[in-house]
């Protein structure tokens, strides 16, 4: 070797040991083990939401171990559950302990308050403890500040966030004359005054004729009884609804709404694939409910043997298809810093663009914000060109237009603060 070196010039010496060292960096982190520590609920009304959600992380980690063609990487990833209770407090004890057993890597969506707490903890660890960095993976949280004033270089969001969901959403309605009169209906924290703030902001931009009838919010996981919430509905007038209930929030507000017979009132949701709340539709709904979503159930391609491995296995739907989103995303950044080194896989994923659940995706660097496409659909019955069932039911959420990233993209005001 050392006579091949001296027969070469000196910049392709260099050259050789940088593409041998790279080379090897590679093929070190081949069949490395990758901890994730997964904290969501696993107790309380949203326990199912969080139970699948787990369930959801584990399988698509399973198949990027084993089957995947978009784990560039070649780690194996173990994703470990912890129960937050949803509880900021709890989550911030539990960010504690996944630390002290050097765990690097945090996914966590239900809650924004809680995503807030994580990142609060990480700031202040990853400031104090060089070289032990941890980062912090969104799901679901989409509370818009958190990519805006409240940035943070150790948070990925794989979500759209409220405004993209909500520029989308107000886009789609601009183009139905019968919308009229809206009712807004939201969970009683941050992320649900924010959705009720934006709305109506968005609608008086692309439909100012638009009245809005009602603003209503309820506490966050505590309602068992909706009517007289869908009382206030029927009283209002309005022929629309705009919630971004989650969980049993909006499933128990949709049985409500059926139980009463309020058939005239389409519902334009966040959270409908969600557990519980398929079946709560049922027929009933049939037509009358819209969902914001980037994705739906009959996706083609690796998202395809995904969602429908997961459902021959565990009987359940996979929604949160943002977990193949999230493991990619790591994969890919682990590919390009070569390592598995939190800080330099943080610094890898920014700009970084790959293959998503759907389509080409990008995690935008300015504030960690991904870049996607978003999907309007529909309930709808089931067809032989969409054959997907959610809950067993006949029907699914279908798509009915879909919006490139180029569109459902948004500005942000972050100022984010980098590491040296």
């Amino acid at each position: 070797m050392k006579s091949l070196y001296r027969s070469l010039p000196s910049h392709l010496v260099m050259a050789t040991l940088a593409g041998l060292l790279a080379a090897n960096a590679a093929q070190a982190q081949q069949g490395e083990s990758v901890k994730i520590a997964w904290i969501d609920p696993l107790s309380g009304l949203m326990a199912s939401v969080g139970s699948n959600q787990l369930k959801s992380f584990q399988y698509t980690a399973d198949y990027f171990n084993t089957q995947s063609k978009n784990n560039p990487a070649g780690v194996k990833f173990e994703v470990v559950g912890f129960d937050n209770k949803l509880s900021p407090q709890e989550t911030a004890s539990i960010v504690r302990s996944v630390i002290d057993q050097g765990i690097h890597y945090i996914v966590q969506g239900n809650g924004s308050g809680n995503s807030l707490a994580i990142m609060e903890a990480l700031e202040r660890h990853n400031a104090r403890n060089p070289g032990k960095e941890v980062i912090f993976l969104n799901h679901a949280g989409v509370d818009s500040d958190m990519t805006n004033e409240k940035c943070s270089f150790w948070h990925f969001r794989l979500d759209a966030d409220n405004t993209m969901k909500l520029k989308t959403m107000t886009q789609f309605i601009a183009d139905k004359p019968e919308v009229k009169k809206v009712f807004l209906i939201n969970q009683n924290y941050g992320h649900g005054q924010q959705v009720a703030r934006l709305a109506k902001e968005y609608l008086k931009q692309v439909r100012p004729d638009i009245e809005i009838v009602g603003d209503d919010y309820h506490p966050l996981a505590q309602v068992r009884d909706f009517a007289p919430y869908i009382a206030k509905i029927r009283q209002s007038g309005a022929d629309a609804v705009i919630t971004a209930n989650w969980g049993s929030d909006l499933s128990l507000l949709i049985k409500a709404a059926n139980d009463s017979g309020l058939h005239n009132v389409n519902f334009y949701v966040y959270y409908g694939t969600a557990s519980g709340s398929p079946t709560q539709l049922g027929a009933a709904a049939e037509g009358k409910v819209y969902e914001v979503f980037y994705s739906h159930m009959n996706l083609p391609g690796e998202i395809g043997e995904v969602t429908q491995g997961f459902k021959s296995k565990f009987g359940e739907d996979m929604y949160t298809t943002a977990v193949y989103n999230g493991l990619a995303a790591l994969s890919h950044g682990m590919a390009k810093a070569q390592s598995t080194n939190a800080l330099a896989v943080a610094k890898a994923m920014e700009d970084l663009e790959f293959p998503g659940a759907y389509g080409t995706v990008q995690m935008r660097k300015q504030d960690h914000q991904l870049q996607q496409g978003l999907f309007m659909t529909r309930w709808s019955k089931v067809s032989d060109a969409l054959p997907y069932s959610q809950e067993n039911t006949g029907y699914a959420f279908q798509p009915v237009k879909f919006y490139p990233r180029e569109e459902t993209s948004t500005p942000t005001t972050c100022q984010m603060k980098r590491p040296s």
